[in-house]
C-alpha cells in the first residue's frame, strides 16, 4: 500500500494494488475508486482533502489483524 498526497491538487491517492485501471467510479462526492478488469479495487482517490482533515500530511494508518 502506498499513500500519496499532492498539496497543489489537494488530492490524496491510496494505492492498494498494482495494476491497470479499467474503470473508475465516484462513489461519494470527491471519492473515486479505481478498479481493474476483474473488479478489484486498485486505489482510492480523495479530492479536496484539506476540507476532510486539518492535516492531510499527518494522516495515520493502523493495520489491524496483521
Amino acid at each position: 500500500m502506498k499513500i500519496e498526497y499532492d498539496p497543489k491538487a489537494d488530492a490524496m491517492y491510496i494505492r492498494l494494488l498494482a495494476g491497470t485501471v479499467a474503470e473508475s467510479d465516484e462513489l461519494r462526492p470527491g471519492v473515486v475508486f479505481d478498479f481493474d478488469v476483474d473488479g478489484r479495487v486498485l486505489g482510492i482517490e480523495m479530492l479536496d482533502v484539506s476540507q476532510r482533515t486539518d492535516k492531510p500530511h499527518e494522516l495515520a494508518m493502523e493495520l489491524v489483524g496483521m
